[in-house]
């Protein structure tokens, strides 16, 4: 039975974006036992949230667990065929997606806030001309020698050389256009479910002759997060991550994390190279594209802190 939740935050649509450090153990293991652990207390937090009254979405990364399904495509590739890398998004969407109903369903039972919790498979639509497709830049999966790189070039694939850390297969990383299956979550959310979508990004498809396509690309979390957190009416989006702020001036003498800004300062800072394209860069654009669309608030706050940054007390904040 769903329990009615009031609070400070009640009525208020927020959506979570996870990190992989909320998917993994400390020390970044992907173990089955490690991932259960890490989603469990991840979704105290989130727990907290819906306690406190907000209507909850939550995305999610998913390098780690799709990084370990390429292994095995690659370990077993003469026993059973390679699968595609969006095949690998939508495996890895509906197991992480069960683990945190499982944990969340749980953590609001305790807390007296029981309601429903639901997963959905993602799509989303890249454009198939996206300059990503001609010049994949992403990396994925491990390390390895330079012959086991070789066999899976010949099949199509594209793989660079780190050095002496081996070679890699690297894919494109499009820009996400439209959260196709956002109506599905918006039902959902309406109806009182906690809903869990957009996973890893979305699995990544494109149209060719009024028809959809899955194609071999794997699409930044964050960003996508913003498309879907606009399109579900959301007025406030929090990136969580392990860290409490975004920092200016990162691994220098100078440097001071980042309190409440504005869209103005933070794109000045953006193109002044303050925030690394690999890591921080993809989540302070996620912000800019959310508030510039309509969004009332977005943050970078640490897992921890999450109902603190939906408030606007935690975080690196946007609010305009």
């Amino acid at each position: 039975m769903t329990s009615e939740v009031t609070g400070p935050l009640n009525g208020e649509r927020v959506l979570i974006a996870l990190g992989g450090n909320a998917m993994t153990g400390p020390d970044g293991s992907a173990t089955p036992a490690a991932q259960a652990a890490a989603v469990t207390g991840a979704m105290e937090h989130v727990a907290d949230l819906v306690a406190a009254g907000a209507q909850v979405a939550v995305t999610h990364g998913n390098g780690p667990q799709v990084g370990n399904l390429l292994i095995k495509n690659q370990l077993a590739a003469t026993v059973v065929p390679p699968v595609p890398l969006d095949w690998c998004g939508a495996q890895t969407q509906a197991t992480i997606g069960i683990l945190i109903m499982n944990a969340l369903e749980r953590a609001l039972a305790a807390r007296g806030a029981a309601r429903p919790v639901s997963a959905v498979v993602t799509r989303t639509l890249v454009d198939a001309a996206d300059r990503g497709f001609t010049d994949p830049v992403k990396p994925v999966g491990r390390y390895f020698p330079v012959d086991e790189a070789r066999r899976f070039m010949a099949i199509g694939q594209s793989w660079k050389s780190f050095g002496e850390r081996g070679w890699r297969r690297v894919v494109a990383s499009p820009d996400p256009l439209e959260i196709l299956d956002a109506d599905a979550a918006a039902v959902l959310m309406a109806a009182g479910h906690v809903v869990v979508a957009a996973g890893g990004g979305g699995v990544p498809v494109v149209r060719q002759g009024g028809e959809l396509r899955g194609v071999e690309a794997v699409i930044d979390k964050d960003l996508a997060s913003a498309l879907l957190a606009r399109r579900l009416g959301a007025g406030t989006l929090v990136i969580a991550t392990n860290v409490e702020h975004v920092m200016v001036g990162f691994g220098t003498p100078a440097e001071r994390p980042l309190h409440r800004t504005t869209s103005a300062e933070l794109r000045t800072l953006a193109a002044a190279g303050h925030f690394a394209g690999g890591s921080m860069g993809p989540k302070v654009e996620a912000l800019l594209r959310f508030v510039a669309a309509g969004g009332k608030r977005a943050a970078i706050s640490s897992l921890g802190r999450i109902t603190d940054a939906v408030e606007g007390k935690a975080g690196t904040i946007i609010e305009e």
